[in-house]
């Protein structure tokens, strides 16, 4: 069985929405809670600057950062969850963790070009 998914994300980035509404269409069902940061009543696990720099769901009772994080949403996900294991492989996870810093080297660029 799957462990249910928590996936907090940051409302006030373009890129950021585009993401979590692609997540959306494709988690028909239901498998992820999706929580707006940035939301007045935004409950989260962590300091809020933390949760808005780096990716952090919750699978289970465990939060995860990065790209295991990218890999647990994707697990819950039928479509993605190929995905998800391969990115969730232990000898993989060093690769996807590069490419996911090397990705929040330019988020500041995508976001500026999507807004």
């Amino acid at each position: 069985m799957l462990e249910a998914v928590t996936v907090w994300y940051d409302s006030g980035c373009p890129l950021c929405r585009r993401e979590i509404a692609l997540m959306r269409r494709l988690d028909r069902r239901g498998r992820i809670t999706f929580v707006d940061a940035v939301g007045p009543d935004a409950a989260s696990p962590i300091d809020r600057a933390e949760i808005l720099a780096r990716f952090h769901p919750r699978e289970g009772d465990r939060l995860l950062s990065g790209a295991e994080a990218f890999a647990a949403m994707w697990r819950a996900i039928p479509l993605l969850r190929p995905l998800g294991i391969l990115a969730g492989w232990r000898p993989l996870i060093p690769a996807f963790e590069w490419a996911y810093r090397r990705f929040l080297r330019i988020r500041p660029l995508l976001q500026k070009l999507l807004s």
